[in-house]
């Protein structure tokens, strides 16, 4: 493209196992605080009748009223106080998830074997599919541009983020609520990541570490405004920073595993770069997918080696996993968030849980805790934020702090 238009990011929200809102999010972590207990990140603090009737909450899926709750604060903090700054079809909705409504079907599909077919509840369906929280959040308010949801595993969210920037970029929209909702922490779920063999045994995330044996499983939510730039100026927003670049590829290898050379996913974090005009030079830091399994993270610090050559030594790179466990298709999304949050404080929070680095994982993944950002070159601060998946999804997104 030639002239794009500005993606600026003017509110935010989330519900994760560290608490409601963006705020503990990233003060908790860059405190130190792990928000895993009994091996699964739960958001123990949500409680649906705080922001829903009983009719609606039983309407909705567990992964859409996160999703809508963290809608609510996202709007709130945008600054819109109840009044629509632009058309309501000029502003869209994607909500990412990487299952959808799980505790729907398992219900009712318990129910069906246990009272029969005729049982089940009429809104299974509406409850369980992934585009229900999309469609509950442009409802609740009344946001009649594009709606739909968006199912790339644990890239969910960040290819939400992208592909609404993209909207926003072609004219297709003057605002874009973007983010991920996840709630699989049920019987079904743990089972088959189990069965995989992706899940810990013994519950602890600490990323790059050698001890490392698989992912914690968690849930919750992230969501952000994402507003044209001088249309957000113009309404005198409050901007907390930028999607300034967006980058995907496919490793077209495994199903489950990573392509074990990193390089396409290095490519899609070299796209981002290219898109958003920005060197590795000129990177602060990285929010890395640091999933806690011994694959990603060994394919993770290869293509970041690859994407930022020798830059790849300087950058401090630390993972929002290793305090909330694996958020799946909210993961891009609140991981996103955080990083807005870091760049901000320029404060880089730590990998927790990392005492050993593993076998070939000589990175700078700021162990244990927080310390203070070196921010490079002019302007406000830079990051690179990473989400690969299952099925060989591989995004980057360039973010950039408040100027």
């Amino acid at each position: 493209m030639g002239d794009k238009r500005r993606v600026v990011i003017t509110g935010m929200g989330a519900v994760t196992p560290l608490g409601m809102g963006t705020l503990p999010l990233y003060e908790r972590w860059a405190a130190g605080v792990v928000g895993i207990e009994d091996g699964m990140g739960a958001c123990l603090d949500f409680n649906p009748s705080d922001h829903f009737s009983v009719k609606e909450a039983r309407r909705l899926d567990r992964f859409s009223q996160f999703g809508v709750v963290a809608s609510d604060e996202a709007i709130a903090s945008a600054g819109w106080n109840g009044e629509k700054p632009y058309d309501p079809m000029r502003i869209s909705t994607i909500l990412a998830t990487g299952i959808g409504g799980i505790s729907t079907v398992e219900t009712n599909h318990d129910l069906m074997r246990q009272k029969g077919a005729n049982r089940i509840s009429p809104l299974g369906i509406p409850m369980y599919m992934p585009n229900a929280g999309a469609a509950a959040v442009s409802m609740r308010h009344g946001l009649q541009g594009q709606s739909f949801g968006i199912v790339s595993a644990c890239t969910s969210g960040a290819h939400a983020i992208g592909i609404a920037a993209r909207m926003i970029q072609y004219g297709d929209a003057d605002a874009v609520l973007a983010g991920g909702a996840e709630a699989t922490l049920t019987e079904f779920g743990f089972a088959c990541f189990r069965a995989v063999q992706a899940l810990s045994e013994i519950g602890i995330s600490r990323p790059f570490d050698e001890r490392r044996d698989g992912f914690v499983m968690g849930e919750g939510a992230g969501v952000l405004m994402l507003e044209e730039a001088e249309a957000a100026k113009a309404r005198g927003a409050n901007i907390i920073g930028e999607i300034a670049g967006y980058g995907s590829t496919s490793d077209a290898g495994h199903l489950t595993a990573p392509d074990p050379t990193g390089r396409p996913a290095s490519m899609a974090l070299t796209l981002a770069m290219q898109d958003a005009g920005v060197t590795p030079e000129g990177i602060s830091y990285v929010n890395a997918h640091g999933t806690s399994t011994d694959l990603n993270d060994a394919s993770e610090t290869l293509a970041l080696k690859l994407a930022l050559g020798e830059y790849a030594y300087k950058i401090p790179i630390s993972s929002t996993k290793s305090t909330i466990g694996h958020l799946l298709g909210a993961a891009g999304a609140v991981e996103a968030i955080a990083t807005v949050q870091a760049l901000n404080a320029r404060v880089v929070p730590p990998t927790l849980g990392l005492e050993r680095p593993g076998e070939g994982l000589d990175l700078d993944y700021v162990p244990g805790q927080s310390r203070e950002m070196v921010v490079v070159g002019d302007g406000p601060p830079v990051a690179l934020s990473n989400s690969f998946a299952f099925g060989g999804h591989n995004v980057g997104l360039v973010i950039k702090g408040r100027g």
